[in-house]
């Protein structure tokens, strides 16, 4: 037997997406995932949020805070990066270990 496909609802939202990210970073540094899990979107759009606020944040008081990324196993802290994705591998030690950077305000 097969079923007919229910409508894509979507989430109803007081907020735009934005509105919400900012609000959730502005109370404590939080990794792109957990932002993704809080507002129900991929973490992939987070990354173009994120990049939007911290272009508006510059032009005003506020300034997107970024935590770099450290390798888990040698240490290294990724402070010169400009990406605001994880890296994929440490440059010192090649490892695959990295720890994600966190976002506030």
């Amino acid at each position: 037997m097969i079923r007919a496909k229910e409508p894509f609802i979507p989430v109803e939202r007081q907020e735009t997406i934005r509105q919400q990210i900012i609000k959730l970073i502005e109370c404590n540094p939080l990794s792109a995932r957990e932002i993704s899990i809080a507002v129900r979107i991929p973490e992939m759009e987070v990354y173009g949020e994120l990049d939007h606020i911290r272009k508006k944040a510059h032009r005003s008081e506020n300034s997107l805070m970024v935590t770099p990324a450290q390798c888990k196993k040698c240490l290294f802290i990724f402070k010169k990066r400009d990406r605001l994705k994880k890296p994929g591998r440490c440059p010192m030690c090649h490892s695959e270990s990295i720890s994600k950077p966190l976002f506030s305000l």
